[in-house]
């Protein structure tokens, strides 16, 4: 692999932006010693080298972004540094000295603090519980729960957050323990602070929330290593950036040195896909324009598969009417909060609708349970892929077959030789990066949990597939990857509602966009008003 010019203790080479002369921010760090450092590490798995002499370094007062597709080496450099893993070869140095942390608690004992990408609290405790679980304050040999309390509202306040931390924290949605988890991970003194996709939940204005508390503990001199897949932040925050991939470390690069298309295209290791980037919204709204003319011809003359009539349910979300059609994505638009998920849920069955009809090929039926949504046809890939998705005790085969052998009855059990010859097929058709069908889906990265989830539903051959934030976690290239199978899919009948908190992913994949705010449907929109300035005008309450 080649690596990046900006090597450690090398020479820099010349700047665009430096005045000649001038001494640049890279030299400036080459000067200092970082905070944290690795040299060499390589740590490898049955049938997998996960990490290969991987040279890293993290230095005090600065915002390191660590960029890879899925399966690229972050999440176990991370776990490295952090302890959870012990590397099979490599040193790695916490201010110049050598360390080995045995567990994740020496690495916060030594100042080095993790927030991981999924909310791992505990959701039956009080939010001011799970902020200082493990390391309660203490008065007179007892636990100190108005200290706690007081504590707990301070550590949110500096999020700009304000909530009854006595409740539990199950009472609160993602977005809200998402913010629960960083304020744990703000509410002590640390040298390091570890970030891993901490904005997933979270929308434009909590990020920017966030980003500004971030600011501030970088000034404060605090180094953060910052995990992402959103390019768009990783710019907004980056002071530099190190591309993994294949295990290896690409290479080391000032952000403003390194254009988004640079930056995919090392990512992902070669150009083709960065032309895909500057395409995208070109060739999205052509396609858009063109299919747009075909729904106009056809509408008459198409029955949409499912149609929902004034479907809503009392404190969750208000009537709503949608029809999705054969062959076509529906995306829907909106904040956390506007009644997305609530949609998907009353769908699937999962949560039931106390008001309106529901209509499957133009006969109403009712969905009461997600067994009733099966037997219609209708596959749902939850929000949630850790609580509400996968089943990390199982294998892979045993993941994808699940929602199959629910669907045919445990009476008619699926033979293992077939089975295996289903996932095997699906693990090929998606790319799932496995060594085998029996390994357990818990080892999978992200990306590749959640195209394991989609082979699950599509090998129940599906009318209606509900894909709630498919694309969170994943790295640019599977997002491409999994948005091109979709579209196939469709051409061959299927129909998708498809939902994501990034707009310009709606905007890109789907036919028509239906726009929800405060849990209600305000607007539905195709062709040339599917653009961000307008979604975010509707959102708003100012689009037309």
């Amino acid at each position: 692999m080649t690596h990046s010019a900006t090597e450690p203790n090398q020479p820099d080479q010349p700047r665009r932006g430096t005045p000649p002369g001038a001494p640049s921010q890279q030299n400036d760090m080459s000067a200092r010693e970082p905070i944290l450092a690795t040299s060499g590490v390589s740590k490898t798995f049955p049938g997998v080298k996960a990490l290969q002499h991987v040279d890293f370094r993290l230095f005090p007062g600065e915002v390191h972004t660590l960029m890879g597709q899925n399966g690229a080496g972050k999440s176990t450099l991370i776990n490295v540094l952090t302890g959870v893993l012990a590397p099979d070869a490599g040193t790695i140095r916490l201010g110049g000295e050598v360390v080995a942390f045995a567990s994740p608690q020496e690495a916060e004992a030594a100042g080095v603090r993790t927030l991981y990408q999924e909310v791992n609290l505990c959701p039956n405790l009080s939010v001011a519980e799970n902020i200082f679980a493990g390391r309660q304050p203490r008065r007179f040999g007892a636990i100190d729960w108005p200290d706690i309390k007081r504590r707990a509202q301070e550590a949110l306040a500096r999020l700009d957050v304000s909530l009854d931390v006595t409740r539990s924290l199950d009472a609160y949605p993602i977005a809200v323990q998402q913010m629960v988890a960083i304020a744990r991970a703000l509410s002590v003194d640390a040298r390091v602070l570890i970030l891993d996709e901490p904005t997933s939940s979270l929308d434009d204005s909590e990020v920017a929330q966030l980003f500004k508390i971030l600011r501030h503990l970088k000034r404060s001199g605090i180094a953060i290593l910052f995990v992402t897949h959103f390019i768009e932040q990783t710019y907004a925050i980056s002071d530099r950036i190190t591309v993994m991939r294949n295990g290896e470390r690409e290479g080391e690069y000032l952000a403003r040195d390194l254009s988004a298309d640079q930056l995919v295209a090392k990512m992902v290791g070669h150009e083709r896909m960065s032309a895909r980037l500057r395409e995208a919204a070109h060739d999205g709204q052509a396609a858009d324009d063109q299919e747009v003319a075909q729904e106009h011809t056809e509408a008459t003359a198409t029955q949409p598969f499912i149609e929902l009539r004034g479907v809503g349910r009392r404190g969750t979300l208000q009537p709503i009417d949608l029809e999705m059609q054969a062959g076509k994505i529906l995306g829907l638009a909106g904040l956390l909060g506007s009644g997305r998920t609530e949609t998907a849920r009353l769908l699937f069955g999962a949560d039931r609708a106390d008001s309106g009809t529901i209509l499957v090929e133009g006969r109403a039926v009712r969905l009461r349970t997600p067994h009733d949504a099966v037997r219609h046809g209708i596959g749902y890939c939850a929000e949630d892929r850790k609580k509400e998705g996968i089943v990390a005790e199982l294998s892979i085969r045993e993941n994808i077959m699940l929602a199959l052998q629910a669907r045919r009855g445990w009476w008619r059990k699926i033979s293992r030789q077939r089975a295996r010859e289903l996932a095997d097929m699906w693990i090929e058709r998606l790319g799932i990066k496995a060594s085998d069908a029996e390994q357990p889906i818990a080892l999978l990265s992200g990306g590749n949990q959640q195209k394991a989830l989609l082979a699950r539903w599509l090998a129940t051959d599906p009318k209606l597939l509900i894909l709630d934030e498919p694309t969170r976690g994943i790295d640019v290239a599977a997002k491409f990857d999994i948005m091109d199978r979709l579209l196939a899919l469709c051409a061959n009948g299927l129909s998708i509602l498809f939902i994501s908190s990034e707009i310009s992913e709606v905007l890109r994949v789907s036919h028509r966009v239906a726009v929800l705010r405060d849990r209600r449907k305000i607007a539905e929109v195709a062709g040339k008003a599917s653009n961000e300035d307008n979604i975010y005008r509707l959102i708003a309450g100012s689009g037309e």
